[in-house]
């Protein structure tokens, strides 16, 4: 299939080396210098553009894919308050595109596990949930997309859970469950090169329950986010990464 890059800083290097791996073609590379290319005839050849960008860019570039009718597989976090609008813009059927927060195979088997562990712990109140989530220097936003929708997760199965926050500048979020709250608090911490480790414990009085997703390079992302550009090709509207891998 022909696959065109949207952002082509590391990521969209990796997907690239990924995608002519697997047998498919790159007609075209967008970054912040020839932003004029999504008026190409390049860019329209393309069966799905494959978009890691930034918070600030992503939604524009959505955008513009759209309006020159190419699908989109989005992995740009940081920007979902603009999701309910690229939804309207993929009901009618005349867009197409897929968000995950995450596109690895790994992660999306932990989230599934997430999910059964997190359905446990809705009987067991004596245990409060807290996350931790690490990443490179380079991630703007926090806390991860990830870590949002592993506590997203949380919520759905733990009725005594309502969301999540961030801790202030004493470290404490006042609302957790840890203060007697209904948050789950979320800590993001970023140092050196690092792809990615979430982390969510699960305490009590008398021990603790933990499990974790740590990531050895950015290429198990990319391959994801190529696996969700074959899988999108003959869809239509708006998708989401468990309708790839149906965990």
């Amino acid at each position: 299939m022909k696959i065109a890059l949207i952002g082509y800083g590391k990521m969209g290097h990796i997907i690239e080396k990924i995608a002519l791996g697997r047998g498919h073609e790159i007609v075209c590379t967008i970054d912040t210098d020839n932003r004029n290319e999504f008026d190409s005839d390049d860019f329209r050849s393309a069966d799905c553009a494959i978009e890691f960008s930034t918070p600030a860019s992503a939604v524009e570039n959505i955008k513009c894919a759209f309006t020159q009718g190419v699908p989109v597989v989005c992995g740009t976090t940081g920007w979902l308050a603009s999701l309910p609008e690229i939804k309207d813009m993929c009901a009618d059927g005349n867009a197409t595109f897929l968000y995950a927060s995450n596109f690895s195979v790994g992660v999306n088997i932990f989230m599934a596990i997430n999910r059964y562990l997190a359905s446990i712990m809705n009987g067991f109140p004596q245990y409060t949930p807290h996350m931790v989530e690490t990443h490179h220097i380079h991630k703007l936003d926090h806390p991860s997309g990830t870590a949002i929708t592993l506590a997203e997760q949380i919520a759905d199965c733990t009725e005594r859970i309502s969301g999540w926050c961030e801790p202030d500048d004493s470290g404490k979020c006042p609302f957790s469950a840890e203060n007697g709250g209904s948050l789950m608090q979320i800590d993001h911490i970023r140092s050196g090169e690092v792809p990615g480790i979430h982390t969510i414990d699960w305490v009590s009085n008398v021990d603790s329950i933990s499990i974790t997703h740590s990531a050895k390079s950015r290429e198990g992302f990319a391959l994801g986010a190529v696996l969700a550009s074959e899988w999108l090709s003959d869809k239509k509207g708006f998708h989401e990464i468990s309708e790839v891998f149906k965990f």
